[in-house]
């Protein structure tokens, strides 16, 4: 029976005498680590330089930081209320400090996106592995601790302790540990915000050596508040949803484009014929493809779930039973909305979500002939960076060798949907992103770092349309990447492909792919927006209905510094024109009434982006 302790301090010198003076401590990625343990652990190490600490971890989530004045005026309120109660971790303060000690080292293979890029130390510690092999790494790193946070029952008289959040790659190193692989102390802490999830990460007490369970070291969950969802992702979103075959099997990645791909599934349902309209709208003369509402529904297989799954379960979308579960995942992370709906959620439909290890989402070994049949038509949806006119994916660093996230699940995913058949493996972007002043192209003809090579290239989605690349030869490839980039970039992109003698020197792109631009696409989705099928926050938001306001008034601001022409015109509109809505905006930025000139201004520009 594992032993209870009400203070991290007690607990950590336990852990010292217990497990030595060489720590090798495994903090599981994002939201189930025990920050408290971790924190004293941290304290005691740095305390005294005979002890080292080695900790092997993943996306460490960090509070927000405002690089501006605007910036502090509008996210500092979010902070504060959403992520207020949120204890930081240690080590991540001490690595931006340039002062962690030297018998401290971190080491992650999945960075919080671009959250570590000019920070020597972190670069230089980064572990580059799939998320499956994470296990693997530990294993030859000689992991001796696991600290994670989980969530506590009792049931019959019996207390049980959940994985809740990250069962991921934990069940994997319980099963090592079970197999004589491994030999580590399992320490949790209870969170009571955490749901109790059913399924394999439901563990009995003696699994653990110990745990932490107080009042004092309680503390609300991180909870990223969602993000708003613009034309380009919704658009990218309504292309892919008519790639998702019914009866099939989908896993969706991190980030915006989840939230418009399930959005789009939905109005494919329910909202069938505006769904083909805008189709039509956004793909003149392209082929029909899968289109029709939902028969037998989907089942989700993901390593992350998030609450565009639940939005489609909730929608009856994703209902297909595979081994009496909706949907399988390894982790999941999502707004305070999401931890509540997954606490309250009757029994029995929670049944139908089961957490479990990574190798189970993202691998075919092990249960090889079950999980293919249990994988029908799958459908594996992921984001990247960039992707060249030849195939390659840039999805996690960059060319001078710094990496902005890591590879994740996403090699996995692809490697799936050439495995299964009739599985395909869909990588989505923008076409083009903003750099400072310059607007570049996402599309390259070629790119200095790789993460999934042009040898398992398939299928790519961006605003403009649909390049389905499996099969085809190195001058189909291109013609088809030339039809879904932005028309700005199109001529460019042709020379250098005809330049390297991989395009005929006649070709031309086809008349239908010469206005992709983002104007096409905002009147293509226009009649989706006015019948309030395409809202900002798809799933619900923690933004009050100003701070929703201010977001896109904010984006157009951002958007206008690069131009002073563009910024002229927003001072401009802010002098000549005033509306009894902004007074809310004004006060919830403290512009209501600014004392310096500095403020003066950001009133008069704000005030001017507020006007669409």
């Amino acid at each position: 029976m594992s032993k209870i302790y009400a203070d991290a301090h007690v607990l950590a010198d336990v852990i010292l005498r217990d497990c030595g003076s060489k720590l090798v401590v495994g903090l599981p990625l994002g939201l189930g680590k025990a920050n408290h343990i971790a924190n004293a652990l941290c304290e005691r190490v740095a305390a005294d330089p005979a002890i080292s600490l080695t900790i092997f971890t993943a996306l460490t989530l960090e509070k927000p930081a405002p690089k501006s004045d605007l910036e502090r005026r509008f996210i500092g309120p979010v902070i504060e209320r959403l992520f207020g109660g949120y204890p930081d971790l240690d080590y991540a303060k001490w690595l931006h400090a340039g002062i962690l000690p030297d018998n401290i080292e971190v080491a992650e293979f999945f960075f919080l996106a671009g959250k570590w890029l000019h920070n020597g130390y972190a670069q230089q510690h980064y572990i580059a592995a799939n998320y499956t092999h994470a296990v693997a790494g530990m294993l030859t790193r000689g992991l001796n601790v696991v600290l994670q946070l989980v969530a506590k029952r009792v049931v019959n008289g019996e207390v049980r302790y959940s994985l809740s959040c990250n069962t991921d790659t934990t069940l994997d190193l319980l099963k090592a540990r079970a197999e004589g692989k491994i030999d580590f102390k399992l320490i949790g802490q209870v969170n009571s915000e955490l749901p109790f999830m059913p399924g394999p990460g439901d563990l009995a007490a003696s699994e653990f050596h110990a745990i932490l369970d107080s009042e004092e070291t309680d503390f609300p969950l991180f909870a990223p508040p969602s993000e708003p969802v613009g034309d380009a992702k919704y658009a990218i979103g309504l292309h892919t949803a008519t790639l998702i075959e019914d009866g099939g099997t989908l896993q969706i990645g991190i980030g915006q484009v989840g939230d418009a791909l399930a959005q789009g599934l939905i109005v494919r349902d329910r909202n069938n014929a505006d769904f083909r309209d805008a189709i039509s709208r956004l793909s003149p003369g392209q082929p029909s493809r899968a289109l029709a509402p939902f028969a037998e529904g989907l089942n989700g297989l993901s390593e992350m779930f998030f609450e565009a799954f639940l939005g489609l379960i909730e929608a009856g979308i994703v209902r297909r039973e595979v081994d009496g579960a909706w949907l399988h995942a390894a982790f999941f992370l999502g707004p305070k909305s999401f931890y509540r709906a997954l606490r309250e959620m009757p029994q029995d439909r929670l049944e139908r979500i089961q957490m479990m290890p990574v190798s189970f989402t993202n691998e075919l070994y092990g249960d090889e002939d079950a999980k293919r049949i249990g994988r029908p038509k799958a459908r594996f949806v992921n984001n990247a960076m960039m992707v060249t006119l030849l195939g390659d994916a840039i999805s996690d660093g960059l060319s001078n060798g710094q990496m902005v996230s890591g590879v994740g699940g996403q090699y996995n995913f692809v490697a799936q949907a050439f495995a299964l058949e009739g599985a395909r493996s869909i990588l989505t972007l923008e076409a083009t992103r903003h750099n400072g002043k310059r607007l570049e192209s996402n599309i390259r003809w070629s790119y200095d770092h790789t993460t999934i090579p042009r040898h398992l290239r398939d299928i790519v989605v961006t605003e403009y349309g649909i390049a389905d690349l499996r099969g085809k030869s190195d001058a189909e490839v291109i013609a088809a990447m030339l039809c879904v980039s932005d028309s700005r970039f199109q001529d460019d992109l042709m020379r250098q492909a005809k330049a390297a003698g991989k395009l005929p020197q006649a070709y031309e792109i086809p008349p239908a792919h010469r206005a992709n631009i983002p104007e096409r696409i905002a009147r293509a989705l226009a009649p989706l927006r006015d019948k309030g099928l395409l809202p900002q926050f798809p799933f619900g938001t923690d933004f009050t209905e100003t701070e929703q306001r201010l977001i896109p008034a904010l984006q157009r601001l951002q958007q206008a510094a690069s131009s002073p022409v563009a910024l002229l015109l927003l001072l401009w509109r802010g002098l000549s024109a005033g509306n009894a809505e902004d007074v809310d905006c004004l006060v919830r930025m403290g512009l209501d009434a600014p004392a310096t000139m500095r403020g003066r201004l950001y009133r008069w520009l704000l005030r001017g982006a507020l006007r669409p």
